[in-house]
């Protein structure tokens, strides 16, 4: 029997870049200016449109000076991550 994980919550991984840019004050020509990424690539993954790249979110973790792992655990929310439950 395949047991298949649940899915991946990326409404609260565009809502958390959203919060880490706004708490920054930086605008979306400010974003792409530290991370290298067009402005037109950062709205559309703020509004939902495209999900964006292992690259893209590389490049804006780097931006953000956040780590990676702490932005993707917001993928996890409404279940627990791997490893998490009954270790």
């Amino acid at each position: 029997m395949t047991i298949f994980p649940p899915d991946p919550d990326f409404e609260a991984l565009r809502l958390e870049l959203t919060r880490l840019r706004a708490a920054r004050g930086w605008s979306y020509d400010q974003l792409a200016a530290r991370s290298g990424l067009g402005r037109r690539t950062l709205i559309e993954i703020e509004q939902g449109r495209t999900i964006g790249t292992l690259k893209t979110w590389h490049a804006l973790a780097h931006a953000l000076s956040t780590p990676l792992d702490e932005l993707f655990a917001t993928l996890c929310n409404g279940h627990e991550p791997p490893g998490k439950a009954g270790d």
